[in-house]
């Protein structure tokens, strides 16, 4: 293809995605990537995003995404605009503003609440928190912090951080091990290492596996998970999870009430500085993942395709990798993973978040000090 005509086809496409109005930010990076069932091109909607961590789209169709340094971001046809009214947030190591997902009734007034996630700082080091604020123009207004987790903690690494919603309106956020004590993850007295399940407002449901009960923290779901940086919520209403490990064995685990998902005693993974097994493969009466990634894989971010522009992914998972770079499409029956597919490999980096959007298409964040805002659409 000339320029000329390279040049016409990246302008209509500009005008294609923004409904006839041409944003100057919107620029196809990848004209078309063939895979098995879905070739699909990339388009970068905004540039200049310092690490950013996670993206949710509002209702009328602009993005809020947050930066890892405690900045939220306002991207509206390309333009980028910083919020202010954001809680202050402790950006140091791996912390910082994490997640955001709006409230699932956002927009009917009453409900229009934007969740966030970050780690905060205290006297004993720092927690993983989550709070809620809502939009007024270029501000955030009303910041309610609902949940801090119960133990303050260095150092500044293993925070997890996503949050979904189930059905019945609670809500799943995830807490990382914290990287020293591997054996919190073990513990139900902890919040470290595990899945927690929360009412709108913060607290723990009485129906949670451990609520009520004098072993175990009200607000957890699960336990043994070492840092769930990938966490959706499908249309049948199952949790799954994308968990880093140490060195190698990064799991795809489907998250079910009062379970044990073994970290450290049962996994797959070395450790860093030796070749030396953490834990072994399976221990009894711990869950199994339903997948392991290959390689040193490195999830974070993921979403499962209920799209009518990808309608052969329908029901799959896409899953992001950091280190590995690669965006993979997994095939799921039930409980079980029947196979998998790379869809990218190293095409815009550090794949940080995965979403699908109220609008039906496929948005990704990639991990870097000048990153991006980028959006798969298909290609006939």
């Amino acid at each position: 293809m000339n320029r000329v005509a390279l040049f016409l086809t990246r302008c209509l496409a500009v005008l294609t995605l923004t409904g006839g109005i041409a944003a100057t930010a919107a620029e196809v990076v990848e004209e078309r990537i063939d895979t098995d069932q879905h070739d699909f091109r990339i388009v970068r909607l905004a540039s200049g995003l310092h690490h950013p961590w996670a993206v949710a789209q509002l209702p009328d169709g602009r993005s809020l995404v947050t930066e890892r340094r405690g900045r939220l971001a306002l991207v509206d046809n390309g333009k980028v605009t910083y919020l202010d009214g954001v809680p202050e947030v402790s950006a140091v190591g791996q912390g910082g503003l994490l997640d955001v997902v709006l409230h699932p009734q956002y927009g009917d007034g009453e409900h229009d609440w934007i969740y966030l996630t970050y780690s905060k700082a205290g006297d004993e080091g720092t927690a993983t928190a989550m709070g809620r604020a809502k939009l007024k123009g270029d501000a955030l207004t009303g910041f309610e912090e609902l949940f801090v987790q119960d133990r303050f903690s260095q150092p500044g690494r293993h925070y997890g951080s996503r949050l979904a919603w189930r059905e019945d309106g609670t809500l799943m956020m995830t807490i990382g091990d914290r990287g020293v004590v591997r054996e919190r993850a073990q513990d139900i007295e902890d919040h470290a290492g595990s899945v927690l399940r929360l009412t709108a407002s913060g607290e723990a449901p009485a129906d949670n596996p451990f609520a009520g009960d004098k072993a175990g923290l009200d607000e957890i779901y699960s336990f043994g998970n070492r840092n769930i940086q990938g966490l959706v919520v499908t249309a049948d209403d199952q949790v799954w999870g994308s968990e880093h490990a140490a060195r190698g064995g990064d799991e795809l685990n489907l998250i079910e009430a009062g379970k044990n998902y073994g970290w450290p005693k049962a996994t797959r993974s070395k450790e860093y500085s030796r070749d030396e097994a953490i834990g072994v493969p399976s221990v009894p009466g711990v869950q199994d993942p339903q997948h392991y990634y290959e390689g040193r894989f490195a999830p974070s971010g993921l979403a499962q395709v209920e799209s009518q522009y990808f309608p052969q992914w329908q029901g799959n998972l896409l899953a992001g990798g950091l280190g590995s770079e690669k965006l993979l499409r997994i095939v799921i029956d039930g409980s079980n993973v029947k196979n998998t597919e790379v869809l990218l490999d190293g095409a815009i980096g550090r794949i940080r978040d995965v979403r699908q959007a109220g609008d039906g298409y496929i948005y990704l964040l990639n991990d870097q000090s000048d990153a991006g805002l980028y959006r798969l659409e298909p290609v006939q």
